[in-house]
């Protein structure tokens, strides 16, 4: 039951060629829920793929509309984390969460 509550702070894996470029600097990059918070985060990250978190730098995107081909198009905002790891440490995304 412990483990149902420790992944409703992280949605997916945030993966892009920057955040690809990032895990080479020990950082993973993740899709968030809105409410989430860094103490949360930090706690359950390292709870989950036990590692060890230096710091946490989250950044939210607003919600905005966006005109295509003479159409408004409502973009939902999200909240994002990149995580910094302990040096020599990793977490590997291919296995899923």
């Amino acid at each position: 039951m412990d483990k149902v509550h420790l992944y409703d702070k992280i949605v997916s894996p945030f993966v892009t060629e920057k955040s690809t470029n990032l895990s080479e600097q020990n950082k993973i990059v993740f899709k968030v829920p809105t409410k989430a918070n860094k103490k949360n985060l930090k706690t359950n990250i390292e709870k989950i793929f036990k590692v060890n978190v230096i710091k946490i730098n989250i950044i939210n995107k607003q919600k905005r509309t966006k005109l295509t081909r003479r159409k408004k198009v409502k973009i939902s905002g999200y909240k994002k984390a990149i995580i910094t790891l302990k040096k020599g440490q990793s977490i590997d995304l291919t296995t899923g969460i």
